[in-house]
């Protein structure tokens, strides 16, 4: 019984430092969102730091209003990547768990 519960320590602290390692690849990883066909693209961090703007130029005469809302599509589609991206990472991390369906780390 002493055997599994070390066991079962020494894996939960492998777990913690595997999370730690996950957590700083997913801080330094960027991702671009975009929309109006590439017309405004987002690079964001997946922290959601906004590193970059880059606006078609042909988009600053147009419509103040549809910029804006070019910008917060790609931003939300930044956000969206960076979502997919952590899930596919923690899902690699967790794989051999055996954890239900759904369940996510951390808790």
């Amino acid at each position: 019984m002493k055997a599994e519960l070390a066991g079962l320590m020494k894996q939960a602290q492998q777990m913690q430092e595997n999370m730690r390692k996950l957590q700083d690849q997913l801080a330094s990883m960027e991702v671009e969102g975009q929309s109006g066909a590439g017309m405004v693209k987002v690079t964001m961090t997946c922290r959601h730091d906004v590193k970059r703007v880059r606006i078609d130029p042909s988009l600053l005469a147009d419509d103040r209003e549809m910029l804006e809302d070019l910008v917060a599509a790609a931003i939300n589609d930044a956000a969206r990547k960076i979502e997919t991206a952590a899930q596919e990472k923690m899902t690699a991390l967790t794989g051999g768990l055996g954890l239900p369906p759904g369940m996510k780390l951390p808790f």
